[in-house]
């Protein structure tokens, strides 16, 4: 007996709400590549997407796993579907410059009465290539190509109960990665000795519960590294007098909890305090927006005129959606927190509220994983908001 994450019924209902979405689209099926709807719609997990596969959705039956022959057995040890359901194709398709899997895959398509169907594809999608596109434009001349890129996603944009309970175990998980910073982190520590505690902390989760990997590795700059934002680490000691902030996530059946905290070695500039408190006040005035009703621009427009006011600003977005994820990211590409996005506000809806500023000469991260509830918000971790001193 298989033991899926999610019951049958929740599994239906997520089919009920895409095939709703493909019926306002005039879509007869979708198929989807990104790895993240692929184990939402059917609970598929694993470490494939490095080969084309996908997911084929229509308005009846089972959905329809397809993917590299070896790689069908882990669809039926991690999916509910009928092993009819799943089909693999041969090795010889398999990275091979002479034949593309998208031959088959429009075989399958064909087969199941779709070779004059009306299909959404992932177009702008991580897992989806040109030659994919070309491979199928070229075997089903018949079949109307739509871009379904996101459908999917934002089907997934209010979480169920099972899932924001998998989201707090996940904060459990990066509440501790925090801690293990704060506690072993010195001048002189390697950076990569104490990223390879806090992947230990990731992996080893809290609370009884393990952790799954996150779909990001943690971001770890210092110093002048860190006024840039997605740099990683290297074997370089800590400094004193320099500012790292962690930019990490708690991961719990592949559902994540990005969560980032800024550490300073010895005595910070005045800078960075003006920093702090500006990011503290701002990220609470965001935080007052964000109920049921309002828009994500909202939150934005409160942290920014708040920033504004006290001397600083952020000319990116300062939070996304987040929820099931695969590498390369582990946000949903849905939601932001930026002026011009009006999606409302729903109970259940989760973000990551990501406030970073970068300065002349490092950065500042203090961020909050939030969930909106019936009548506000919920920060879903208890780690200490401030910027991390050890003098």
């Amino acid at each position: 007996m298989l033991e899926l994450p999610f019951t049958l019924d929740e599994y239906a209902a997520r089919c009920a709400k895409t095939r709703a979405e493909m019926t306002v689209r005039g879509l007869d099926a979708i198929f989807v590549t990104d790895p993240s709807n692929m184990a939402w719609l059917t609970g598929y997990d694993g470490w494939s997407f490095y080969v084309h596969q996908g997911v084929l959705l229509t308005h009846e039956g089972e959905p329809v796993w397809w993917g590299r022959a070896m790689d069908a057995v882990g669809a039926q040890r991690t999916t509910y579907l009928n092993h009819d359901n799943i089909a693999g194709y041969d090795d010889i398709y398999v990275q091979n410059p002479a034949k593309h899997p998208m031959e088959n895959l429009s075989k399958l398509i064909a087969a199941r009465g779709l070779e004059a169907g009306r299909i959404g594809f992932e177009m702008d999608n991580y897992y989806f290539t040109a030659s994919a596109f070309l491979s199928l434009q070229k075997n089903l001349k018949s079949v109307q190509f739509s871009d379904a890129t996101g459908l999917v996603n934002w089907q997934r944009a209010i979480k169920s109960p099972t899932e924001i309970k998998y989201m707090r175990r996940a904060a459990r998980t990066v509440e501790r990665m925090h801690e293990v910073i704060r506690d072993k982190a010195e001048v002189g520590v390697r950076k990569n000795e104490l990223i390879a505690d806090i992947y230990h902390a990731s992996v080893f989760g809290a609370d009884g519960h393990w952790g799954d990997y996150p779909a990001i590795v943690p971001m770890a700059p210092s110093g002048v590294d860190a006024t840039a934002p997605h740099l990683t680490w290297d074997d370089t000691p800590l400094k004193a007098g320099e500012s790292t902030f962690f930019e990490i996530a708690g991961a719990y059946r592949r559902y994540q909890c990005p969560q980032s905290r800024t550490l300073f070695l010895g005595k910070p500039p005045q800078k960075y305090l003006d920093a702090e408190k500006a990011v503290l006040e701002a990220v609470e005035a965001g935080l007052a927006q964000a109920r049921p009703g309002n828009l994500c621009e909202d939150i934005a427009g409160a942290f920014n005129t708040t920033l504004n006011k006290l001397g600083f600003e952020k000319d990116s977005r300062c939070g996304y959606a987040i929820g099931l994820s695969y590498p390369p990211d582990w946000g949903e590409r849905t939601m932001s927190f930026r002026a011009g996005d009006k999606t409302v506000l729903e109970p259940g809806m989760t973000f990551h509220f990501m406030p970073a500023l970068w300065l002349d000469d490092g950065g500042l991260e203090i961020t909050e994983p939030i969930v909106i509830t019936e009548t506000g918000v919920e920060c879903l971790c208890k780690t200490p908001r401030a910027l991390v001193i050890k003098e």
